[in-house]
């Protein structure tokens, strides 16, 4: 089977940089480059990868596509681009240039007004991105999904990636609205969701698999095992659970489908959905 991992970060780690990261996650306050990720992955039986950003930076993204010109196990790249930029067209066609470059992504979450989504100039990158192949991940908290559904109704021919399952408010002990407004977004076909960063929307120290559970059911339920794709969320997961760990979870979650479903799952989706090689 090809297990792709769909969702990953590297970092050369500063507390400046990096400030999103608390002090009470000292797994996750270091440096995190390609041979940290061979090791794991290849402990834990996955043989591809998909490289996400994690700074606001087209400096970030051309290192990041660098690193993937000499690294097999990198597959694709998620790139931060200035989608509100008016000359977004021409970083595009520069970013394309490699063939690594598979998608981009905005940090939703981080912004201050939940509207920044639905704004011309954002459609307008959306559409730079559709005209070129290229996939678009969601990285949004719960209250932004209405927001996000608005979106995607706007672009119905652009791929559609959700990030760590919109992050739900797992530590609280809520699944509602959120569990209404995925299933809402779920109706778009174009629209897909990512197995990743579960265990840090809970509480690292006393989080369990029956505390997931719900949230995994749901997520299945409203895409369907043809658009659910596996992601680590390494390094950030090393704050509640190991790779491998995390791993055998999804896993133990899909067990009862069938093999082809599991496939897709683990890799299938991934390779599909952002055009891998």
């Amino acid at each position: 089977m090809d297990v792709i991992d769909s969702h990953h970060h590297f970092w050369r780690y500063s507390a400046e940089e990096y400030g999103w990261i608390p002090p009470e996650w000292p797994a996750v306050r270091h440096d995190f480059l390609p041979p940290d990720l061979h090791a794991v992955t290849r402990a834990a039986g996955v043989n591809g990868v998909v490289t996400v950003q994690a700074r606001t930076t087209l400096a970030e993204t051309r290192w990041l596509l660098e690193l993937a010109a000499h690294d097999p196990l990198i597959r694709g790249v998620v790139g931060w681009v200035p989608l509100v930029d008016p000359d977004v067209d021409d970083v595009l066609d520069e970013l394309i240039e490699h063939p690594k470059f598979r998608a981009a992504r905005h940090v939703l979450q981080a912004e201050p007004d939940d509207a920044f989504m639905l704004r011309p100039d954002f459609h307008n990158g959306i559409r730079a991105l559709t005209a070129r192949g290229l996939a678009y991940d969601i990285l949004i908290v719960e209250r932004q999904l209405p927001p996000a559904t608005a979106l995607v109704d706007r672009h119905p021919d652009q791929i559609f990636i959700v990030d760590h399952l919109a992050k739900p408010r797992i530590a609280a002990g809520e699944i509602e609205p959120w569990a209404k407004h995925l299933r809402e977004i779920a109706r778009r076909p174009h629209v897909a969701c990512k197995l990743s960063g579960l265990v840090t929307e809970a509480d690292v120290r006393a989080w369990t698999p029956a505390q997931l559970h719900p949230y995994f059911d749901v997520a299945l339920e409203a895409f369907g095992p043809d658009r659910l794709l596996f992601g680590s969320d390494w390094p950030v997961c090393l704050a509640g659970i190991d790779y491998a760990a995390w791993k055998t979870l999804v896993e133990t979650w899909i067990a009862p489908l069938s093999a082809d479903e599991r496939a897709a799952i683990l890799g299938g989706n991934a390779r599909r959905l952002y055009r891998l090689a």
